[in-house]
């Protein structure tokens, strides 16, 4: 009888198990990045998606009212401060005082009819605090003991899913702006001003040829506008914008300079001048030098959602996206270069006027960043030739695109 003797099984000889161990981990090697890639791909399509539901609310806004909802809007009487101020005040906790940003008036457009809801009627929050409709002060400190829960709420279409920040100091975050044009002066105001005899905000008339000649975006501070005023043309006019959110960490596109004293006609004048004055940090150029002012904790980019000021939801088209945010006082409503800025590579969204959504990168044609700005009556001077009221933008492309009737002609793709 003859039998088969059975072959020895062979098992990996330990280089060979070497050797596949390497070559797995070049392949993952090769592979994280592809994956990170295609994950920041599609976040930054779901915030085009974003981009483009708040147009579609601005324009069924529009068909509905004939107008834009206002930026810097709401009801004029206010307590001063936060609304707990022991002044008397008509109704309980204030009102906000014509400080509302456009975003609350778009709720019920763009699916949040609920929080709607609760905005637009008197509400009792749980701890028994009364409030009007519309809301207090947006700019209202934190106050845990009475909160309005409406402005502290998170709305999944004003939060870009690439920008990582969350809670508290923010109240309600945004990552999405209005256009106030292509210069500074008057952008925060208006007309209105605030008169303490009649504990309310009402129109200056010597504030309108300034705000006519400045203002010079599709959203006009305390003022409604509309498409007629679009004079240049709905896809030439930029509307909205992409804003990245603070994280703390004194980033130059999220945390203003504010000087301690006014340099109003320095930054007017020259609109780079907090890189020509070395307040950044010179090898941390996305930082603020360690000495230089910046705003407090609760002056981060897009903070409140439901506040109108130039910090917390508003953008002008001065300097190019993801530069500076350089402003020329103490406050979060303080005039100065407010650019747009966003956590995807290279570039923005942003929404033209005629509902498209665009990518505008970082190198867009903007000019002379170091041009003075228009401005009349300002600390009794007036900017000069070629900065005169009606001239066209200073800025390029940049700013003719944040113009809506400067009758710029703007060629070509962007």
């Amino acid at each position: 009888m003859v039998c088969k003797r059975q072959g020895a099984t062979r098992g990996f000889t330990l280089v060979e198990l070497l050797v596949v161990i390497a070559i797995i981990g070049v392949m993952v090697g090769l592979l994280l990045p592809a994956v990170q890639a295609a994950r920041e791909a599609a976040r930054r399509m779901s915030c085009g998606n974003n981009v483009k539901q708040i147009g579609l609310g601005l324009h069924n806004y529009h068909a509905a009212y004939n107008q834009f909802p206002m930026h810097f809007g709401g009801t004029r009487f206010m307590a001063p401060g936060d609304g707990s101020s022991t002044t008397p005040s008509p109704i309980p906790n204030g009102t906000n005082g014509m400080l509302l940003s456009f975003l609350p008036g778009i709720l019920p457009f763009i699916e949040q009819q609920a929080l709607w809801e609760q905005l637009s009627n008197p509400l009792i929050n749980e701890v028994g605090g009364a409030f009007q409709a519309m809301g207090p002060n947006p700019n209202r400190g934190l106050v845990p003991a009475n909160p309005y829960p409406p402005f502290l709420t998170e709305v999944s279409t004003f939060r870009c899913p690439s920008d990582p920040g969350t809670g508290l100091p923010a109240q309600g975050r945004t990552n999405y702006a209005a256009c106030l044009g292509d210069q500074m002066h008057f952008t925060n105001a208006g007309l209105i001003a605030w008169n303490a005899m009649q504990n309310q905000w009402v129109t200056n008339a010597n504030r309108a040829q300034r705000t006519r000649e400045s203002c010079r975006g599709v959203f006009v501070a305390s003022m409604t506008t509309s498409f007629r005023d679009i004079l240049d043309g709905t896809a030439n006019t930029i509307m909205c914008g992409e804003i990245a959110t603070d994280l703390g960490d004194r980033d130059i596109r999220t945390l203003a300079h504010t000087p301690a004293a006014a340099i109003q006609l320095q930054i007017a004048d020259n609109p780079s001048y907090c890189v020509d004055n070395g307040l950044i940090d010179p090898l941390r150029p996305r930082f603020w030098a360690i000495a230089t002012p910046v705003a407090g904790a609760q002056g981060g980019r897009g903070f409140k959602w439901a506040a109108a000021n130039l910090t917390h939801s508003s953008f002008n088209t001065i300097l190019p996206p993801n530069r500076e945010q350089c402003q020329w006082g103490t406050g979060i409503n303080a005039p100065g270069s407010v650019p747009p800025s966003s956590r995807h590579q290279g570039g923005v969204h942003v929404l033209m006027a005629d509902g498209g959504v665009k990518f505008i990168t970082d190198s867009i044609e903007a000019g002379n960043s170091r041009a003075q700005t228009i401005y009349v009556g300002l600390a009794g001077a007036n900017s000069v030739m070629p900065a005169i009221p009606g001239a066209q933008s200073q800025y390029g492309l940049w700013g003719a695109l944040g113009t809506r009737a400067s009758r710029e002609t703007i060629s070509g793709e962007f």
